[in-house]
């Protein structure tokens, strides 16, 4: 038979086929080479190939992700597509890619993009009569800024132009769908979409505009063409990280994954996870980051200014998940007491003063939720087949079967943190096996490199007296409230058995009063560590006290420090909120109603998204 119409399969056994984990597929690859017809095997071609990419998956990481190997890789699935094509029938799912955005158009921008790439390496679905055949996406638009929004709608007009089938679910959309709905229909449903007058439909929050997106897509699945459902966030793209290649990689054909996670397994609700930028608040990271910005401090001022940089050759520490948060062990992680090392991102030769300059002018993207020393990379990764159960969901990167549609993001009103893990310990007690992780991740970028922050971030307010995020503060401590106190409530029951309300309150008072003295330790620990970094920068026997030209780096230092004292110092803000007393009572009715409502808010859910089908 002849090999032309595989010629990636025969490049790839050519290459590999001698190595002992292939020795059964590389069997079977020199008995159908030998065959006189390949007319009725495309299905063993097909595993074949997919045998392959997963090799090379393991296979790529090992030497660093050479080019060679990623182009091999990728023409072993356009090979599939094109057998898979030849069939009569292509039964696999299709997705929609539903993305929730509130004034970002410079991060959606670059997020379809990186699908747009995806899409054109890997192939997934075909593209034929101008248009990707499997893929659809759903800009669910929040933004209040009329430009934003007018720049979001040119975007999806971009991608559709470009055969890539998006639909604009702006507020008008929105509104329409609701007005389909009876009035008191959406009255019940209130505490999943709350009610927001039309002249003010906009920053509703991401929950609830992922809320309103499960009844668009209800809309949109039909029974005919089996579907998923794949929540992603505006700030994440379609690839992947290393530590040696921090702007992301195509070694992932996600699509083709899930796929078969989903033909393969009873699996219903799947989620992946994030790398690149930590997928929490800065509330919960400052203690680590200023631990790690200290060490730096320590390194550099070893060596003078004109010493060639040495933070390229420090090897990288990787702590695994959570390594970022100051309250790890909460999660069930071990937290490190070491600090992180910092890769300098400059290229070229350069001298010590040139990094810490660049180093300086970096600090302040931390309140936009940036770290830059504790990324998480992809390395050495597991086959990304194999599935996990699991316990938090990702709300940046999670796939739904359309019969998983009634978990909508709970207690969306509230517009807490935390809503995916809080979802994931729901769903882990419902769904049990069926609700898995995968390793799948998307690589997070919370800032823009163009602008060096984020565009729009909820709950930070940037002014000139400097960087407030005590809203994000206040946001996080009542979402662990709400996590932590439905963990022990899942352990009693709920909210299969109805518990009464002084059981919760219980719950609800013994978690309060554990984070609030959590908190409070974090706290001193953070203002004792800014104080050692605030010694270091101002000792004047330091070497950049020596120069001129490292004036604004010392500010950009200082600044860095006036902030982190105006955020978590005693008497701040945020501080200020969770520690009065009538403000916790206000939260707590709150969480104590939202509680109490879920089932029956589950009820009145399944029966709206019945009425749409």
């Amino acid at each position: 038979m002849a090999t032309g119409k595989y010629q990636a399969l025969h490049s790839f056994y050519t290459q590999f086929g001698s190595n002992p984990a292939l020795q059964a597929a590389s069997e079977r690859w020199r008995q159908l080479t030998t065959a006189e017809s390949d007319s009725t095997h495309s299905a063993i071609f097909i595993e074949l190939t997919d045998r392959a990419t997963l090799f090379l998956e393991q296979e790529m990481p090992r030497h660093g992700y050479p080019g060679a190997l990623l182009d091999l890789h990728q023409r072993l699935f356009l090979e599939m597509e094109s057998l898979i094509a030849d069939q009569a029938v292509d039964d696999r799912f299709r997705f929609i890619v539903v993305i929730p955005v509130a004034d970002r158009p410079q991060h959606l921008q670059s997020c379809l993009d990186s699908l747009y790439n995806q899409c054109r390496r890997f192939n997934y679905g075909g593209f034929t009569e101008q248009k990707r055949q499997m893929i659809t996406v759903l800009i669910a638009d929040d933004s209040k800024d009329p430009h934003a929004r007018t720049w979001i709608k040119h975007i999806q007009q971009q991608f559709t132009r470009q055969g890539l089938e998006t639909i604009y679910f702006g507020q008008d959309e929105q509104l329409q769908m609701l007005d389909g709905l009876t009035s008191a229909q959406r009255q019940a449903l209130t505490g999943i979409i709350g009610n927001y007058p039309a002249k003010a439909f906009h920053h509703k929050g991401a929950s609830i505009t992922r809320n309103l997106s499960y009844l668009k897509v209800k809309q949109l699945v039909c029974e005919e063409s089996p579907a998923l459902i794949w929540f992603i966030d505006s700030d994440q793209e379609f690839r992947v990280n290393t530590p040696s290649r921090r702007d992301g990689l195509f070694a992932i054909n996600y699509f083709h994954r899930l796929d078969r996670i989903f033909t393969t397994t009873d699996t219903l609700v799947l989620t992946g996870k994030v790398v690149g930028d930590p997928p929490v608040s800065p509330a919960v990271m400052a203690g680590n980051f200023i631990q790690d910005v200290s060490g730096f401090v320590t390194d550099i001022a070893d060596l003078g200014p004109n010493h060639h940089c040495h933070f390229h050759q420090q090897r990288i520490t990787t702590g695994g998940d959570a390594a970022y948060h100051d309250m790890a062990d909460l999660f069930g992680f071990h937290a490190t007491r070491e600090p992180y090392r910092y890769q300098c991102r400059l290229h070229g030769q350069h001298d010590q003063l040139t990094c810490f300059t660049d180093f300086s002018e970096q600090l302040n993207r931390f309140f936009d939720g940036e770290h830059l020393t504790r990324q998480n990379f992809y390395t050495n990764p597991p086959v990304a087949t194999e599935l996990i159960p699991a316990r938090t969901l990702y709300t940046g990167n999670y796939l739904l079967s359309p019969q998983a549609l009634d978990y909508f993001i709970p207690f969306a009103t509230l517009k807490l943190r935390m809503a995916g893990p809080q979802l994931g310990r729901i769903m882990k007690s419902e769904l049990g096996s069926r609700f898995a992780s995968a390793n799948l991740p998307l690589l997070h970028k919370r800032t823009q490199d163009q602008i060096g922050e984020s565009e729009f971030r909820a709950g930070v307010d940037k002014g000139q007296a400097g960087i407030d995020i005590s809203g994000e503060f206040e946001r996080q401590f009542f979402g662990d409230m709400m996590l932590f106190s439905l963990q022990a409530l899942i352990e009693s029951g709920y909210p299969q058995q109805r518990l009464s309300d002084r059981r919760i309150e219980q719950i609800l008072n013994d978690t309060e009063a554990t984070l609030l003295d959590r908190y409070s330790r974090m706290q001193k620990e953070i203002m004792a560590k800014l104080e050692r970094l605030d010694q270091q920068i101002e000792d004047r026997h330091c070497w950049w006290w020596q120069y001129a030209v490292t004036g604004d780096a010392i500010e950009n230092f200082r600044r860095f420090i006036a902030n982190m004292r105006c955020n978590f110092g005693f008497g701040s803000p945020g501080y200020g909120m969770i520690e009065s007393t009538q403000h916790r009572q206000v939260r707590r009715q709150q969480i104590l109603q939202a509680l109490r409502s879920y089932s029956r808010d589950r009820d009145l859910w399944r029966q709206t998204l019945s009425q749409l089908s």
